[in-house]
């Protein structure tokens, strides 16, 4: 079963950079290169949105159009790990960020990490 542990949540400044990881384990025959993997956010009394997106190749990455310009998604399939770099925080960015992996039917969530962005 695959588990998702994300790390590199905190306070931040406004204007200010975090890089959020996420470490993947639990794979057996089919490995993390294979699966699609996903930030998502969920705010204080709002529902959870998609912010990026890279594919098991990484060769399409796509982004909510709020954080376009601003945070990159990448992966390392070596470390099964995948990244959000996000700058120019805003306290619009304030929430918990959520790691999920896809491939086909199996899908997971990892618990999740807060990212706040406050002077």
């Amino acid at each position: 079963q695959v588990q998702l542990v994300e790390s590199g949540g905190g306070l931040v400044q406004p204007g200010g950079s975090l890089r959020l990881s996420c470490a993947a384990s639990g794979f057996t025959f089919i490995i993390f290169s294979s699966y699609a993997m996903s930030w998502y956010r969920q705010a204080p009394g709002k529902e959870r949105e998609l912010v990026a997106t890279i594919s098991s190749g990484g060769g399409k990455i796509t982004y909510a159009d709020s954080v376009k310009g601003r945070f990159a998604i990448s992966r390392d399939n070596a470390k099964n790990t995948v990244y959000l770099q996000m700058n120019s925080l805003n306290a619009e960015d304030t929430a918990v960020y959520y790691c999920y992996a896809a491939r086909g039917s199996s899908r997971a969530w990892g618990q999740g990490t807060q990212v706040t962005v406050s002077s």
